[in-house]
């Protein structure tokens, strides 16, 4: 009844309106009914209610009546706001000098200033907001005022422009007609729209132009004084081969009339009018013509042409960027005839030079042929000198077991030291002709210097002592390329040379990083060596103590060392002060990286550690002993019998197959002497034995020091013990033996 009453949609006072009459209404039936039992007090009472419940809603109402208002207002204060940003907007960007358009995220113009599109007329009423960027782009490629380059049609700059818009950020400048120019500049908003400004650069365009002329006048006038203070005539050609510049001293050079060099002449009528003259020769000008009309890139082109009158001019052309070229001639006629005049010497000279060279070169033969000589001779001698200085040795190894008196062992020991010096004056000549024979290999591997030096120590500590010097030692970790024993005879020499050579005092041996990489120092408290004999001392048999012995050496250790070290690769330098001492540098370069695989075994060249005992030698031993030399097989028979060893010896390795077949019993090791240039038949011996046997113990024994010789002796199980014969490391060889079972 209510709702049909009061009709929500109606405003606050109309419903209000609705219910004073109702109210009014309901008084009046009150005050008119005779029903005396209370019901137009209900009436009434309820008509109260009403009234109240009627008020409340009125308030409600006028409440949100009030909030909606002023939210119709500030809506309204928004709005006007909102205008008055946006006028500021538009009125800001019309102050902009240049043209301004506004693109949104999705590409379309929001709004641009009245410059935007000013200079494109036809179609500036066209660039209205709301138009996409593709549609904008469409109708500027289409504008008559637009100048695009030859060869471009509008689709292809509208295609280049829209690749353009793919970037955060571009500028480019657009060629207008009536010698107008616009700078387009793009760039990214931070919601993905683009700002798009449009800057008239006319005047500085202009300016440019201007500006350049004036260098380019400038340079004009700079290149002609130039080409008139040049010695060489100078023709300037452009891409038409017409003649656009020139200095006087080409129409010298050339012999042409000043007036036929005018602005524009053209290259073939400068050419044929020499032609016609005779001046220059007609071969030399059909190669100028011939380069000229080369079709592509023509490549410098000089070449001598002979004018009249025998002038040899010096014919250069070179092309330009533009396909015009120049063409430069230079006179040489002096240059040429002093080369002509020094050929025609150099012809006789040579002639000379010749029949010298075949004299130096039938000396430098027999020179070579007298070195070889030496060397063979030196390596053959080397080589039977060691022979019966190794019998000797190990005659005298034997005796060391005899119960002698103090006289006889000293005269032993005497005997002994003897042959050591013997032998190391051997082994200095050996290594001499090893390495002038140029046929030496050397094996590249890490070398830890630590374990070497150490080695050193202990070999000429005993030395030292005796001497009453100190050798010191300072400990390394440092590990470097090289050869090891090369290395080892290196350091070996310059120790002794420096223990030799120092009366008092001592030396320290150490190693040093520097910049350079790593070297070793071989430090003496001698007497000094003068600076003019540090050349000197690396001569062969040069020595500075003229009272030193034979048996204190030959002078050949720095010699070994200079050579060697040249071998290896490195350097070798020295610094000396009298009274003070001297210092050897070994320079070794760059350190190696460590090498982690296990260590390889003690080379046999290695001598042994006098302070090693004795070994225990085992009993009951077979050896077969193969030696051609009657003195050597007698002497290591000798020897190894006074050892406890049973020997087979025989003279050559057929007699030896013989022998094993005949008793049947296989050896417990074999020594094979070979002399030099023998060793494929200790080989071929040692393979016919596996072949009977199975592999035995084996030692060759030979004065050849190749590297590819003890490689492959190595590799047939046999390495080689050299000669003469340490009798310490044949004895090692034999402890590590045991009889063979039968």
């Amino acid at each position: 009844m209510a709702r049909a009453l009061l009709d929500p949609g109606d405003s606050a006072a109309r419903q209000t309106d609705k219910l004073l009459q109702i109210v009014d209404v309901l008084m009046r039936r009150v005050e008119q009914g005779t029903d005396q039992s209370g019901a137009a007090y209900a009436q009434f009472e309820r008509a109260a209610m009403l009234e109240d419940q009627v008020r409340a809603r009125t308030r409600e109402l006028e409440t949100a009546l009030d909030l909606l208002n002023e939210s119709n207002a500030r809506l309204a204060a928004a709005n006007r706001e909102t205008e008055a940003a946006r006028r500021n907007l538009t009125d800001a960007i019309e102050t902009v000098q240049e043209g301004f358009g506004l693109f949104g995220p999705d590409d379309v113009l929001v709004l641009c200033n009245s410059r935007f599109g000013l200079q494109l007329r036809d179609i500036r009423d066209r660039l209205i907001p709301g138009m996409s960027f593709a549609d904008y782009v469409e109708v500027v490629s289409a504008s008559g005022h637009l100048r695009l380059p030859d060869g471009l049609s509008p689709q292809d700059w509208a295609l280049q422009r829209l690749r353009r818009h793919r970037d955060r950020s571009t500028s480019f400048t657009v060629e207008l007609t009536g010698d107008l120019w616009l700078q387009v500049s793009e760039h990214r908003t931070g919601d993905g729209g683009t700002v798009i400004l449009q800057t008239d650069v006319t005047d500085i365009i202009r300016a440019e132009r201007e500006t350049h002329g004036r260098l380019m006048d400038d340079q004009a006038r700079i290149v002609r004084a130039t080409l008139d203070h040049i010695s060489q005539g100078v023709c300037i050609f452009d891409a038409e081969a017409r003649l656009v510049g020139w200095n006087d001293r080409a129409a010298e050079l050339l012999a042409v009339s000043r007036t036929r060099f005018r602005q524009g002449a053209s290259f073939a009528d400068l050419v044929a009018r020499m032609l016609a003259s005779q001046r220059a020769d007609a071969q030399g000008l059909g190669t100028l013509l011939t380069w000229v009309s080369t079709p592509g890139p023509r490549p410098p082109l000089r070449f001598d042409m002979t004018r009249a009158g025998d002038v040899v001019l010096d014919t250069f052309a070179q092309e330009m960027p533009d396909r015009g070229f120049v063409v430069s001639v230079t006179d040489v006629t002096t240059e040429r005839r002093a080369i002509a005049a020094l050929s025609r010497a150099n012809e006789t000279l040579e002639a000379r030079v010749a029949d010298r060279t075949r004299e130096l070169g039938a000396a430098l033969a027999q020179a070579e042929r007298a070195s070889a000589t030496r060397s063979r001779f030196v390596a053959a001698a080397s080589h039977d000198l060691l022979q019966p200085l190794s019998a000797a040795k190990l005659f005298l190894a034997s005796m060391e077991d005899e119960n002698l008196n103090p006289r006889a062992l000293d005269a032993l020991a005497k005997t002994c030291s003897a042959l050591e010096s013997v032998e190391s004056i051997l082994d200095a000549l050996l290594d001499i002709s090893r390495l002038e024979s140029g046929r030496l290999s050397v094996r590249q591997e890490a070398v830890p210097l630590g374990p070497l030096l150490d080695r050193l120590y202990q070999e000429f500590f005993p030395l030292a002592q005796d001497r009453g010097l100190s050798l010191r030692l300072r400990p390394t970790e440092a590990v470097v390329l090289s050869d090891p024993v090369w290395l080892r005879r290196i350091l070996q020499n310059l120790i002794a040379n420096a223990l030799r050579y120092t009366p008092a005092g001592g030396v320290l041996v150490g190693v040093r990083r520097v910049q350079g990489g790593l070297r070793v120092e071989v430090t003496d408290t001698g007497p000094g060596i003068p600076a003019e004999e540090h050349q000197a001392i690396f001569r062969e048999f040069h020595r500075l103590n003229a009272r030193a012995s034979a048996s204190e050496g030959m002078g050949l250790g720095l010699a070994i060392v200079e050579r060697a070290t040249a071998l290896l690769g490195h350097d070798i330098t020295l610094d000396s002060r009298l009274g003070h001492g001297t210092r050897f540098i070994l320079h070794l370069g760059a350190p190696a990286p460590r090498d982690t695989s296990p260590p390889r075994p003690p080379d046999p060249r290695d001598p042994r550690d006098p302070r090693d005992p004795r070994p225990d030698l085992p009993r009951g031993l077979l050896g077969l002993l193969v030696a051609e030399d009657a003195e050597m097989r007698r002497a290591l028979a000798h020897l190894l019998e006074g050892w406890g060893v049973d020997i087979l010896d025989v003279p050559d390795p057929d007699e030896a197959l013989g022998l094993t077949d005949e008793i049947a019993l296989a050896p417990d090791f074999v020594l094979v002497d070979c002399r030099a240039g023998t060793e494929e038949a200790g080989f071929t011996l040692m393979r016919d034995l596996a072949a009977r046997y199975g592999p035995l113990p084996a030692r060759l024994l030979t004065a050849a020091r190749d590297e590819p010789l003890r490689l492959r002796a190595r590799r047939a199980g046999a390495p080689l013990l050299y000669k003469p014969v340490d009798p310490h490391q044949l004895e090692r060889f034999i402890a590590q033996l045991a009889p063979r079972t039968p």
